[in-house]
């Protein structure tokens, strides 16, 4: 399992591959030391369904570990309703939707399907404001961005790094450290 990506490193990479860089180096510390209070927040609102708070009723998949031996993926998922196909993946609060945290429903979407789930429909929830955001399921132009996007992780060479965009460093954890 030494090569699996992480699900949520998806989205980490699509905002920064350098920010996965600062993952590994940051993974043993406390997150308190590098958060923001934002993903504090959002890792609390979180747990509940880590730990399969949300309901009891067991046509829901809450917190389960999941994996795609065919991308080599493996991450949770927040919920998935077997009775209605419905994936949902929680954010504490969205803005917009961005290309990253597409990438990432995918991601569980792939392992779901690879796991024997039929997957109807994805939505991206918005705890803060109760907004839900639907997501198309992937067509083949999709697939082939997402798998594009595996192949881009797998082949990263931090030496070949170029800044991306200045709004990006000013949103991004890390930017304090980051010498790019």
């Amino acid at each position: 399992m030494d090569d699996y990506i992480q699900i949520s490193k998806l989205n980490d990479f699509v905002f920064c591959p350098f920010s996965l860089y600062f993952h590994s180096v940051y993974e043993d510390f406390g997150q308190a030391v590098y958060h923001t209070s934002c993903q504090t927040k959002g890792k609390i609102v979180h747990q509940c369904f880590d730990k399969a708070n949300y309901s009891t009723a067991k046509k829901y998949l809450q917190g389960i570990e999941i994996y795609s031996e065919k991308y080599r993926l493996c991450g949770k998922i927040d919920l998935f309703d077997k009775e209605s196909g419905v994936l949902i993946e929680r954010k504490n609060k969205i803005n917009k939707i961005y290309d990253g945290q597409v990438f990432q429903v995918y991601g569980q979407y792939f392992c779901l399907l690879e796991m024997g789930y039929e997957v109807k429909r994805i939505f991206i929830y918005s705890l803060s404001d109760n907004k839900q955001y639907p997501v198309a399921l992937p067509g083949s132009q999709e697939v082939a961005g997402f798998e594009n996007l595996i192949w881009q992780i797998r082949k990263f060479d931090l030496t070949c790094f170029r800044k991306p965009s200045e709004q990006k460093c000013l949103n991004c954890i890390y930017r304090q450290l980051c010498f790019m």
